[in-house]
C-alpha cells in the first residue's frame, strides 16, 4: 500500500458487524427475542450441509424455517437495539467521520445480518446509507418476510466492496477490511490479492493466517492501532497521543507473535543414515 501514499490519502474502511463491532450474534439476539430455541444448532446444521454461504444462515432461516415465519420488521429493529456493541463503537464512527489531519476515511459496514438489524444497532453512529446488510422484502398485507433481495455474505461482500471502490473512486490498494470469522475469509483474500489491508479481530487461526494484522480488544477503537502503524506509519508515541485526544489512555498494548505448532506421532522406518550412526556408536 505504500506506493499509493503519494497519490491520495483517501481510504475505504469496511467492517463486518456481528462479533466485529458487537460482542454477540444478532441472530441469537433475535431468536431469544421472539422465543425460538436452538438457533446455534440450526446454524451449525446449515454450515455442515453447505446449503448456504457462510454468514447467510440467518437470512436462510428467516425465509425458509417455519419457526422464523413469525418474525416481522419490528422484531429485527428491536433485536438491533438489544445487540451489545463493543466499547467505543461511537468513537470509532466519529473518528472515521471527521478524518485525521489530511487523511480521509470512508467508513462502511458490510454484513450478512439483516440490514434492519444493523441499521437499528448503529443508529446515530454510522449513517444508514453506509450500511450494507441482507436486504429483505415484506408482505404489505401480513408483514411477513416475503423475499430476500440481496445477501451480503461470501462473494456478496466482495461485490459490495467493489461497488464502493468504484463509487468513491478509491483504488483497491487503499481499501481496508475488518472482520472476525469464516464469512470474512473470501473478502479478506480478495482484498489482500489487490494489495489492500486486512485486520482480524478474533483468535480464529484460519483468519489470522490471512489477515495482515490481528487485534484483540473489547474496544472497537483497537482497529485504529494497525491502521496508524502500517498505513500512516506512526510510532507508538504518536498513537498514544491521538488516543489521549479522545480522552483514552492506551493502558495495555502487548505486541506478540505466536507460532502454533502441532506434531502427530506416527510409526515410520528409521532413516538409514541414522541407523548406521547408531550402529557405530554401539
Amino acid at each position: 500500500m505504500a506506493n499509493g501514499f503519494a497519490k491520495t490519502k483517501r481510504y475505504l474502511v469496511a467492517s463486518d458487524f456481528d462479533q466485529t463491532l458487537s460482542f454477540n450474534d444478532s441472530g441469537l439476539v433475535l431468536s431469544e427475542l421472539v422465543g425460538i430455541p436452538g438457533f446455534e444448532e440450526k446454524v451449525a446444521g446449515l454450515a455442515k450441509s453447505n446449503l448456504v454461504q457462510q454468514g447467510a444462515e440467518l437470512a436462510y432461516l428467516l425465509r425458509h424455517d417455519p419457526e422464523f415465519r413469525s418474525v416481522r420488521r419490528e422484531h429485527l429493529i428491536e433485536a438491533g437495539k438489544r445487540v451489545r456493541l463493543k466499547n467505543n463503537v461511537d468513537l470509532l464512527g466519529d473518528f472515521f467521520e471527521k478524518g485525521l489531519d489530511s487523511y480521509n476515511f470512508q467508513f462502511y459496514v458490510i454484513s450478512a445480518s439483516p440490514q434492519d438489524v444493523v441499521q437499528s444497532a448503529l443508529e446515530g453512529i454510522v449513517q444508514a446509507d453506509h450500511i450494507f446488510g441482507t436486504q429483505l422484502e415484506y408482505s404489505a398485507s401480513t408483514g411477513e418476510i416475503s423475499a430476500i433481495k440481496r445477501v451480503s455474505a461470501g462473494y456478496g461482500k466482495i461485490a459490495v466492496l467493489q461497488e464502493l471502490e468504484t463509487k468513491l473512486q478509491i483504488t483497491p490498494d487503499h481499501t481496508v477490511y475488518i472482520g472476525d470469522g469464516s464469512s470474512d475469509l473470501f473478502v479478506m483474500l480478495h482484498v489482500n490479492s489487490r494489495e489492500g489491508y486486512t485486520i482480524a479481530v478474533s483468535e480464529a487461526k484460519f483468519l489470522g493466517r490471512i489477515a495482515k494484522r490481528t487485534v484483540l480488544s473489547d474496544s472497537a477503537l483497537s482497529v485504529l492501532v494497525p491502521i496508524f502503524e502500517d498505513i500512516l506509519n506512526w510510532n507508538s508515541v504518536q498513537i498514544r497521543e491521538v488516543f489521549e485526544s479522545f480522552g483514552l489512555a492506551l493502558q495495555e498494548w502487548d505486541k506478540t507473535r505466536t507460532d502454533w505448532v502441532t506434531f502427530q506421532q506416527y510409526i515410520r522406518s528409521v532413516p538409514e543414515k541414522l541407523t548406521s550412526a547408531s550402529r557405530k556408536t554401539a
